[in-house]
C-alpha cells in the first residue's frame, strides 16, 4: 500500500468508529504493518495496553515469518498487472461463455427458422465473468484484495474490463461472420448495458446476485418468448440501437455515483 490513510481515518480507526466501512478498516490495518509513521500516528491515540498488545502481536508475526519458507520468486502470473486487472478464477467462466456462444452460433446455423440465438444471448455474455470477478467464493485471494486501497469499484471496473476485452471480440466476430449476420452494435450495446446494470444493481444487492437475477429475467422475458414465437423482440431490432446507447450511458453514470457502495461486504 503506497497511499497513506488520512489522519481522520486513523483517528476514527483508533476510536473504533463503526461508521468506517470494512474495506477502509482492512486497508488501514494492512498499511500499518509496513508504515512506521502511521503506526506512530496511531500510537498517539491509543492506550499503553493497546500499544503493548500491538508490539506483542508484531513480534509474534515476525517470528512466524522468519521461521516460514522463503517467498517464491515472482512469475508473470503474479505480477501487479495481472493482480489488478485479472483473476484466474475468471478463465473457466469466460471459457464457458465462449462455449455457449459457439453452441448458439451452431444452432443458429442449423436451425435457420429460429431468430439469432447469439443475438438473444449477447446481453448476458459478460455477466458470468463479471459475477466471478467480484465474488468472495470465486477469488481465492479475496481477503487480501478487499484489504487494499484499490478495493471497491476501481478493482471491479478493472476486472470487468478484462472480461469485456475477452468477450466483446468474440461477439464482434460472430456478428460479422456468424450464420445470421447482424449489426455489431445490436450485440455490443446490450452487452455493455447489461454489464452496467449488473454493476449498478450489484451496489445494492451484491454483484453475483445482480448478475444471476438479470440473466434469469432476460431469459424468461425475452429469450424464451423469442424462441417460442421464432421472432426477435423489438428490443433487438435495429431501431433500438439509440435506446441501448442511452441506457448504457445512464446506467454507467449512476454506477459511478454509487462507487462507495462497493466498499461494503454486501456488494460481494
Amino acid at each position: 500500500m503506497s497511499t497513506h490513510p488520512t489522519l481522520n481515518d486513523i483517528d476514527r480507526y483508533a476510536d473504533g468508529d463503526a461508521g468506517l466501512d470494512e474495506a477502509t478498516v482492512w486497508s488501514i490495518e494492512v498499511h500499518l504493518e509496513s508504515c512506521a509513521d502511521c503506526r506512530a500516528r496511531l500510537a498517539g491515540s491509543t492506550t499503553a495496553a493497546s500499544r503493548a498488545l500491538v508490539a506483542q502481536v508484531a513480534a509474534a508475526v515476525d517470528r512466524t515469518i522468519a521461521a516460514g519458507p522463503a517467498p517464491r520468486s515472482r512469475t508473470f502470473l503474479r505480477t501487479p498487472m495481472r493482480q489488478r486487472w485479472f483473476v484466474a478464477a475468471l478463465l473457466p467462466w469466460v471459457a464457458m461463455t465462449a462455449g455457449v456462444l459457439g453452441s448458439a452460433a451452431l444452432l443458429t446455423y442449423f436451425l435457420s427458422e429460429l431468430p439469432s440465438i447469439v443475438l438473444l444471448l449477447a446481453p448476458l455474455a459478460p455477466l458470468p465473468g463479471v459475477a466471478a470477478a467480484w465474488s468472495r467464493r470465486g477469488d481465492p485471494a479475496w481477503e487480501l484484495v478487499v484489504g487494499t486501497p484499490s478495493a471497491g469499484l476501481t478493482m471491479l471496473l478493472r476486472r470487468t474490463t478484462a472480461v469485456l476485452v475477452l468477450v466483446i471480440p468474440l461477439l464482434a466476430v460472430l456478428a460479422a461472420y456468424g450464420a445470421s449476420r447482424v449489426n455489431p452494435a445490436l450485440m455490443l450495446l446490450p452487452c455493455l448495458a447489461f454489464t452496467a446494470a449488473t454493476l449498478l444493481l450489484g451496489s445494492l444487492i451484491g454483484v453475483r446476485r445482480a448478475a444471476v437475477g438479470l440473466m434469469a429475467a432476460w431469459a424468461a422475458a425475452v429469450v424464451a418468448p423469442s424462441l417460442a414465437t421464432a421472432e426477435l423482440p423489438v428490443l433487438l431490432e435495429p431501431t433500438a440501437i439509440d435506446g441501448w446507447a442511452f441506457v448504457t450511458v445512464v446506467l454507467a453514470a449512476l454506477t459511478l455515483l454509487r462507487a462507495n457502495s462497493f466498499r461494503r461486504l454486501t456488494s460481494f
